[in-house]
């Protein structure tokens, strides 16, 4: 008997590398992922300046994403599309939103189109403040401030 392998087992062999190369190849793809709703061209071409209403404009193009932050006076339709490749971070590749701003009768105003190229990216500040309760622990907190109150004090407010 002969220790060489036979035809079927390098034909085998050849199938699952090529297989393997596949997964990996596959899984280098980008996905993409859609968020969001922007009206049609022809949905907004129906929504007339000056004519239709908060009402018109809802049963036509639908109710927006959000709105005005301190006065209803415009809604935007926000669109995004997201890329994701490999191991990278998402990336957004196409923003669009659609602003439609209302007079002060609830009529429209104006209809705007801005694409991500319009906009310009808006560093967000968080502040935190400092505490030292991460320093101790909820019991350890609670004696601590346990002398602290005076009940005299406490009993005289009253």
């Amino acid at each position: 008997m002969s220790n060489l392998p036979s035809p079927s087992m390098g034909a085998m062999t050849r199938a699952i590398v090529i297989a393997c190369l596949c997964v990996v190849i596959s899984a280098c793809t980008a996905q993409f992922r859609n968020h969001g709703y922007i009206p049609s061209d022809d949905d907004l071409s129906a929504v007339l300046v000056g004519i239709d209403t908060r009402d018109s404009v809802s049963e036509t193009v639908g109710r927006p994403t959000s709105s005005g932050v301190l006065q209803d006076q415009a809604w935007y339709y926000v669109g995004s599309r997201v890329r994701t490749w490999a191991f990278t971070a998402p990336e957004t590749i196409e923003r669009e939103i659609v602003a439609i701003s209302f007079a002060d009768d609830g009529t429209v105003a104006n209809i705007e189109r801005f694409g991500l190229e319009d906009g310009q990216v808006v560093a967000l500040s968080r502040r935190i403040t400092e505490t030292s309760i991460r320093e101790f622990g909820l019991i350890q907190n609670i004696l601590r401030n346990f002398g602290r109150i005076d009940v005299g004090e406490q009993l005289a407010q009253q």
